[in-house]
């Protein structure tokens, strides 16, 4: 049998067939030493194809078999540094939700997921949420981080999921597709799902006071089919973003902007760091290229991952 993998919670999965049946299924022994070095060698979005037993009074499905894989988002496993994390596969679009504050969103994350994104060809969208919360000051850095964002060529719309604005904006983007919901923990991801399919009803908590921070509501990533003709996969809320598998020189050209410029710079191999006649370096003394976008990328490719985590960033601040 052929289905599509709708939740994953690390040693069974729910798989939806194309007759709409789900099954709860769990892996061949193989698969975990087939060289798959990944956490979860069977991702929310992988379709698959399986053998149904029975097992007692109850039908096991056993996954044989993954099928490829149109594209995924990968991270970096922060407690197992040689091994990936696949947060869903085959996806249409991903949206990022960022917040100014409760929790802080820092540009050095942005950068990495959207990176991320660039290298395995999955459009990006970013979402401002909380714009309800902010004062005209706050409301002007969201301008501007959205203004900054959008002249690299990506879509940034303000909603506020309390409130309702601009939801309908991302829903109308949602229709015939599968997008991924993704962002730090209590950014206000399981409540949009919330006002978009009301029915779902996916529980969300408060903000932790004393980190002010989210909680992680979401413990495992999980597709649901939506009333308007999408599908959606809510992730866990994300605490740390490591980059995988990406060289040195060819991390440049998951950032757009430095990719528009390489051909320019005097060495085909430039890493835009000390190179003379580098046209990254020049563009950022010109504020062509923006310093933030540029310390990120900097930290990536020096293999800085400890400035990734959210807490340690924010104790080096």
């Amino acid at each position: 049998m052929v289905g599509t993998v709708y939740k994953s919670t690390g040693s069974w999965y729910t798989v939806k067939t194309n007759s709409g049946t789900f099954y709860k299924c769990r892996i061949k022994g193989k698969f975990r030493i087939k060289g798959i070095k990944s956490t979860n060698p069977v991702a929310v979005g992988d379709i698959v194809k399986f053998d149904v037993e029975k097992i007692g009074d109850e039908t096991i499905g056993i996954i044989t078999e993954i099928t490829d894989r149109k594209n995924y988002i990968v991270r970096k496993s922060v407690k197992l540094s040689k091994q990936n994390h696949i947060i869903a596969s085959n996806l249409d679009q991903v949206f990022l939700l960022i917040t100014l504050k409760n929790p802080k969103t820092y540009t050095i994350f942005i950068d990495r997921f959207l990176a991320t994104a660039e290298a395995y060809d999955i459009p990006a969208i970013l979402l401002f949420n909380k714009i309800d919360s902010y004062d005209e000051e706050e409301l002007l850095e969201v301008k501007y981080l959205a203004a900054l964002y959008r002249e690299i060529g990506y879509t940034c719309i303000g909603i506020s999921a309390k409130t309702g604005k601009n939801v309908d904006k991302v829903k109308n983007l949602m229709i015939g597709k599968t997008s991924m919901f993704s962002g730090n923990s209590g950014v206000g991801k399981s409540t949009l799902i919330n006002v978009l399919e009301p029915e779902l009803n996916i529980k969300t908590t408060e903000i932790s006071e004393q980190h002010l921070q989210g909680q992680h509501t979401t413990t495992f990533a999980e597709m649901f089919d939506l009333s308007f003709d999408a599908r959606i996969i809510d992730t866990p809320g994300i605490r740390g973003f490591g980059i995988f598998d990406m060289e040195k020189d060819e991390i440049g050209d998951y950032f757009p902007e430095f990719f528009k410029l390489k051909a320019d710079c005097k060495f085909n191999n430039c890493l835009h760091l000390d190179e003379p006649k580098c046209a990254v370096k020049a563009a950022l003394e010109s504020n062509e290229v923006t310093w933030s976008r540029y310390k990120s990328y900097a930290q990536m490719v020096s293999g800085d991952d400890e400035t990734y985590r959210i807490d340690n960033f924010e104790n080096n601040q």
